[in-house]
């Protein structure tokens, strides 16, 4: 799952990045959308350039506050927030197979940190025909919402496992997770749909 970092800033310095990731790719036979890659950026226009040069997956990467820097440099306002909506997640889908969300724009948490009612992300991704995997899951307190938290020691390991229950319930199709044992314990645990 390798990330494209700056993208817009190496292409400016004359060091794109896509065309030796793409050659990378085809050395090593990773040329499907099959292959076990899904490349992921936080920009777009690098991942539309990428979709016209390589048949493997793609995913937009979207933060919970802030815009693409592409969109920066180009004058585009819309924010991460923006490309949430329904109609934008289906212009993503024209370029990208999924998007990797900031966990808070599933579920987002009020100003003291306790969770807020989940949005509709990840239904309308899915409608769009995108998957969806969001980040970053961790145990320890001081990541999780006031809801998870176990004690008030910031390091001690909270109750991840409901964090997981409750974003999986959501229709969610896989997590970024500092315990990956942890996030796969609790999707097994889920009944058949």
């Amino acid at each position: 799952y390798p990330e494209t970092k700056h993208p817009t800033y190496f292409q400016s310095i004359g060091l794109p990045l896509e065309e030796p990731l793409v050659r990378t790719l085809r050395a090593n036979g990773l040329t499907k959308k099959s292959s076990p890659v899904i490349i992921q950026s936080f920009e777009t226009a690098n991942l539309r350039k990428l979709a016209r040069m390589t048949d493997v997956r793609l995913a937009q990467l979207l933060d919970a506050a802030g815009r693409p820097y592409d969109f920066v440099v180009a004058g585009d306002a819309r924010t991460y927030q923006d490309l949430v909506s329904p109609a934008n997640l289906k212009w993503i889908s024209s370029y990208a197979d999924g998007i990797g969300t900031n966990k808070n724009l599933l579920v987002p948490r009020d100003a003291t940190g306790k969770l807020l009612a989940p949005t509709t992300v990840v239904r309308d991704a899915h409608r769009a025909g995108l998957v969806v995997h969001a980040w970053t899951f961790r145990a320890e307190n001081q990541f999780l919402a006031v809801d998870h938290r176990i004690g008030t020691d910031p390091n001690a390991r909270g109750d991840s496992t409901a964090e997981y229950e409750l974003f999986f319930s959501l229709g969610l199709d896989g997590v970024f997770a500092d315990h990956p044992d942890t996030a796969v314990a609790a999707r097994a645990a889920r009944p058949e749909r």
